[in-house]
């Protein structure tokens, strides 16, 4: 088994560093090749497919065409507080067409500029506090809550392998840098 060079997803570039792609030695269900990669992500669909999708395939939109497997929930792409609402288009790449990523609650994904976002990834206190204020305040209007010291709490309980945890995006447009946050 020879490992291929993953496509190219634009709104999720680095699958394998967000850890939404993993490597293995296993064939895929929809197109039972044996490529090197497997995606880890979550996967909506009416068969329980035991995370056996390739990335080729959820890139060349067989695992949506042959599965009717999706990959983040369509009602979950845009429209939160902090939103912009995407065209349909937008949200059938999103959703069948791109990687997703597990999240603590239903996964989201941020859209900005009439367009979804870049996933960069989770996020702790300190990711948070590098993309700067900008991105504090996104969280912080999705979340609805006040300025002050609990919001300033919160933000600092950040972790990116436990919980609360963000989910940073990067608009494709102005570069703004903003998401959600979750927990159990």
């Amino acid at each position: 088994m020879t490992e291929e060079a993953l496509p190219t997803f634009v709104y999720h570039p680095d699958p394998v560093g967000t850890g939404s792609v993993v490597r293995t030695s296993a064939a895929f269900v929809c197109c039972g090749r044996a490529r090197g990669l497997i995606y880890a992500g979550p996967v909506y669909t009416a068969e329980m497919l035991d995370g056996r999708i390739c990335p080729w395939c959820i890139a060349d939109g067989s695992a949506h065409a042959k599965l009717g497997a999706e990959f983040t929930d369509a009602g979950g792409i845009g429209g939160a507080v902090d939103e912009a609402a995407v065209p349909k288009a937008v949200v059938e790449t999103v959703a069948t067409r791109t990687p997703g990523f597990h999240g603590w609650q239903q996964e989201r994904w941020w859209t900005h500029c009439g367009d979804a976002a870049v996933f960069l990834g989770r996020a702790g206190a300190e990711d948070v506090q590098r993309h700067g204020a900008d991105t504090k305040q996104h969280l912080r209007r999705d979340l609805g809550w006040a300025l002050g010291p609990d919001f300033d709490d919160y933000v600092a309980s950040l972790d990116a392998e436990g919980q609360p945890t963000a989910y940073l995006f990067r608009c494709r447009h102005c570069g703004v840098v903003g998401g959600y946050s979750d927990y159990t």
